[in-house]
């Protein structure tokens, strides 16, 4: 029988909080997650800012901001690690080209290969994000950091060449949208040696499926419900 699946909190316990907010991320810990995955952006003056949307309820886009212009519970990168003490974290860096923060050279992701390198404790990050060049530039930039490709899905038709890709170029899972998802999915990425960690799904019934696929990591707004579905800590 397979392990449970790794319980990984989407943008903290959101439903229960306000989402990547600090105290989503404790009490994603409360829950007994065993990881976060939170969204980074970079602000005007280039700090990481916690956020999804690349621009505020009020219609204020964050690259405009400077980071004393962000509201309060809009937390920076490090403080939102400090929080997730006790489990690992997903970090999607946002760059996409259709947002207004999108960056061809990656500076976040140099910042945020800096600040990694920093603090230390490899073992605690994955990197992932939806733009391929991103997730492949995090290799050089923080080769010791474990990286992944998020996506909408693939194509069962092209998942062999999609796996052995990644896997050839450094990364450890692929991060797929649970409606795309296939079993043939999940057992093409293992035979090429990657993760499968499939968001966002918060139907028990679901998870309890996916758990017989062998994915390796369900992302939930619910990780307290997960953990009753599918066994606790």
């Amino acid at each position: 029988m397979n392990a449970r699946p790794q319980i990984i909190a989407h943008r903290g316990a959101s439903r229960a909080e306000k989402e990547n907010t600090l105290s989503a991320f404790r009490r994603a810990a409360d829950m007994q997650a065993d990881a976060v995955e939170l969204d980074v952006r970079r602000t005007r003056d280039g700090v990481m800012a916690v956020h999804h949307d690349d621009h505020l309820v009020d219609g204020r886009k964050l690259v405009d901001l400077l980071a004393g212009e962000l509201p309060a519970h809009v937390p920076q990168l490090s403080e939102a690690l400090d929080a997730c003490a006790g489990m690992w974290v997903n970090i999607e860096i946002k760059n996409w080209p259709e947002d207004a923060d999108f960056d061809e050279t990656d500076r976040l992701a140099a910042s945020v290969a800096r600040l990694l390198d920093e603090r230390g404790d490899d073992h605690r990050w994955v990197i992932s994000a939806f733009h391929r060049p991103t997730a492949d530039a995090m290799r050089t930039l923080a080769p010791t950091v474990r990286t992944a490709w998020l996506t909408v899905g693939v194509r069962d038709e092209d998942i062999d060449r999609a796996a052995r890709d990644l896997a050839r170029s450094g990364h450890i899972a692929l991060h797929p949208w649970d409606r795309q998802l296939t079993q043939r999915c999940v057992e093409a990425c293992h035979e090429h040696g990657l993760q499968v960690n499939v968001w966002t799904v918060d139907d028990p019934e679901r998870m309890k499926v996916l758990a017989e696929w062998g994915v390796d990591g369900i992302v939930t707004n619910v990780p307290d419900i997960a953990l009753a579905a599918l066994g606790g800590p």
